[in-house]
């Protein structure tokens, strides 16, 4: 067997693009070839759709897709979270199930974690799960649901079993989200946007099949999922656009993420725009004002140390390193900087920043940013939950008193929602 290196896999993957790709396939069609060739996702195992390449090597897979202009497998919204957890903890079931639609985009997905008592503490869930017949009945509310209005399939955290402490009475199931007992209501944020659902379960169905690891072993399979979503909130995300090249899958492709993405679309501004802080200096006057250059010089500075400490998480799970807490780290400095960009602007915009419509600084994106900046500290767990995972996990400190990790789940006094 030869020997891997980046030369020779460069060279396979030049010779299948250029064999295989073509702008005027369908977008399905296109991903379905990728599917079956492993190219598309090739750190995967090649029973599922991967080359089992080491993770080096993916950035040599990306550069020659760039190279041709060719269009990779969908990745963008919660669907690739689904797949890091199903490739985890699923089934052979759920992978052939699953995995190939999510890699071609057909199917969507949706995370169905926070509750409206247990947000942060996401295994504080009071959603039940009960098995009645040979089927899983569930009943209870998530909330923060971001792109629910169009997903087919949720990530779902329930609550099968209170006698149980709080996190060993939790399991993970897969839920179609498109039957009678699955009612999703948008949510209004003060930004304007509408980005969060709430969703109401009532006597939902989830068939036997679609319990994810064992009954009771939830948590550590939320646990998965939240580290690859904190790893997303490094502060190196980067957002889906679509090409400007003529053809037949691209046209596809600008469809789809503007669907896929709309819900997203305010999310640049939430993590504080720093890309645009030198240009507001410049036009607002203030790039000679010794205090504003301070300040600016203070967040530039923390941005940069932000990327490097997010690019050597990334140059270890390269490696093959597991996901760990720093996902947490790359979350809560991303947070600091979002809220120190939106002081900046602040500063810079003065009063201006408040207004919108035409006649506002960027056609009210100032504005929008300081009122998106907030998000940044609660979603995906908040800065206290990050702190808390970075002392009891790199620093070793000890952990937080608690009154509810070690009685059964029902008697644990919480919030009741009425």
């Amino acid at each position: 067997m030869n020997e891997l290196t980046e030369d020779s896999v460069r060279a396979d993957v030049r010779a299948w693009l250029e064999a295989n790709w073509s702008p005027e396939l369908g977008l399905v069609e296109w991903r379905n070839k990728l599917a079956d060739s492993g190219w598309g996702v090739p750190t995967w195992p090649k029973e599922w759709y991967g080359r089992d390449l080491p993770q080096a090597f993916q950035a040599v897979v990306d550069e020659e897709f760039a190279r041709i202009g060719a269009i990779g497998v969908a990745k963008a919204g919660i669907r690739t979270l689904a797949a890091a957890t199903i490739l985890a903890h699923g089934t052979d079931l759920h992978k052939e199930k699953f995995l190939r639609r999510i890699l071609t985009g057909e199917d969507t997905w949706c995370q169905l974690f926070s509750e409206p008592g247990s947000g942060s503490d996401v295994a504080g869930a009071v959603t039940r799960a009960e098995m009645s017949g040979n089927k899983w009945i569930v009943n209870g509310q998530k909330v923060w649901t971001t792109s629910a209005h169009h997903a087919h399939w949720g990530l779902l955290l329930a609550r099968t079993d209170w006698d149980q402490t709080k996190h060993k009475g939790l399991s993970y199931f897969i839920i179609d989200m498109h039957q009678p007992g699955v009612n999703v209501q948008p949510l209004k944020q003060m930004n304007g946007h509408a980005s969060f659902n709430q969703v109401f379960m009532t006597d939902a169905v989830v068939e036997p099949e679609f319990l994810v690891a064992n009954v009771g072993d939830g948590w550590a399979v939320t646990t998965t999922t939240l580290m690859h979503e904190r790893r997303g909130a490094d502060g190196l995300r980067t957002w889906a656009m679509g090409s400007d090249r003529k053809g037949r899958a691209y046209d596809e492709e600008r469809a789809e993420i503007a669907t896929t993405m709309e819900p997203y679309k305010w999310y640049p501004q939430r993590a504080g725009r720093v890309d645009l802080i030198l240009s507001r200096a410049k036009e607002t006057g203030h790039l000679d004002d010794p205090v504003a250059r301070q300040e600016i010089a203070r967040l530039l500075t923390m941005s940069k140390a932000a990327e490097w400490t997010a690019r050597r998480a990334r140059a270890a799970a390269q490696q093959g390193k597991p996901q760990g807490p720093e996902g947490s780290l790359g979350k809560l400095v991303a947070s600091h900087i979002a809220r120190a960009a939106a002081r900046i602007h602040t500063q810079l915009s003065g009063a201006d920043a408040l207004l919108t419509g035409a006649d506002s600084p960027l056609n009210g994106t100032i504005a929008e940013i300081l009122v998106s900046v907030p998000a940044t500290s609660i979603a995906g767990g908040t800065d206290e939950i990050q702190r808390n995972i970075i002392s009891e996990r790199v620093l070793k400190m000890p952990k937080e008193p608690s009154i509810d990790t070690t009685k059964p789940f029902r008697d644990v006094p919480r919030n009741t929602v009425r």
